[in-house]
């Protein structure tokens, strides 16, 4: 299928690695012009190269701590400049946060919780939206986590700054409605990422076996799925590409779930 993607100028933020990545490089494949946005320069050169030999010939990799306003205020100003001042698609994939039950977790653990997975979000979109309302077409899948629909007494923090993506995007899905600018939540289950994986590292399992690592998850934060294994970062592209694309015309305000299943046992 043709996702109408070809020569979109795209911008993945997260996007030089895990699930990131995985979006990134199904943009590339479809012939799309893809910006990754992240603080290690070395990663995003690697980022860049791989996706240049996917098929986006004019992948950039853009360096810049989403924590700080003046640097994604600049990162989007250049992205502007080297594209033509229009953008077609936003995807915003990053929100860590640390683990604990409400009794443990500090205050300053909750403010980063949703420092890191929420306000990073918040200014990418406030940054980007003026190059997205000159495009012809335009699309924004912001990630935020299946925990929101299913609880886990191991993870209030980072569960409401997730929280807080899902409204906040939807708010945004009818605010730009008029614009015809599509605005879209992807909340991932238990995906191997790398965070993930070393996580299960720690506890003495091996977060490279899918099966092993969901029996961790499991056992520590009470989320099994359906579906026996944790889940890839590669099953989250396919899904961010569609969202992003042309293809989808008439999708916008949703939450996809890729997550094995875990919300409805």
């Amino acid at each position: 299928m043709d996702l109408g993607l070809a020569d979109a100028a795209t911008v993945v933020v997260g996007g030089s690695r895990g699930m990131g990545l995985a979006a990134a490089r199904c943009l590339a494949d479809e012939g799309a012009r893809v910006a990754v946005v992240g603080r290690s320069r070395d990663a995003l050169d690697v980022a860049v190269a791989d996706l240049k030999n996917r098929g986006s010939p004019e992948a950039v990799g853009l360096a810049a701590d989403i924590a700080d306003p003046g640097q994604v205020d600049d990162a989007f100003a250049d992205l502007g400049r080297r594209w033509g001042g229009e953008l077609n698609v936003l995807v915003n994939t990053v929100g860590p946060g640390a683990a604990g039950t409400f009794e443990d977790l500090t205050d300053e653990q909750w403010r980063q919780a949703v420092e890191d997975g929420a306000m990073g979000m918040v200014r990418c979109v406030r940054a980007a939206l003026p190059l997205l309302r000159k495009a012809q077409w335009a699309r924004i899948v912001n990630f935020s986590a299946h925990s929101t629909q299913r609880q886990s007494v191991m993870l209030p923090a980072y569960t409401a700054a997730k929280s807080m993506v899902t409204s906040v995007s939807k708010n945004l899905s009818l605010l730009l409605a008029k614009d015809e600018i599509l605005v879209n939540v992807v909340s991932p289950g238990s995906i191997a990422s790398e965070s993930l994986v070393g996580w299960a590292k720690s506890v003495g399992v091996d977060g490279g076996d899918p099966y092993a690592l969901m029996d961790a998850i499991a056992e520590h934060f009470g989320h099994p799925a359906h579906l026996p294994r944790a889940g890839l970062p590669e099953e989250i592209g396919p899904v961010v590409a569609f969202l992003a694309s042309r293809r989808n015309s008439y999708m916008t305000g949703a939450n996809i779930n890729v997550d094995g299943g875990s919300d409805f046992t």
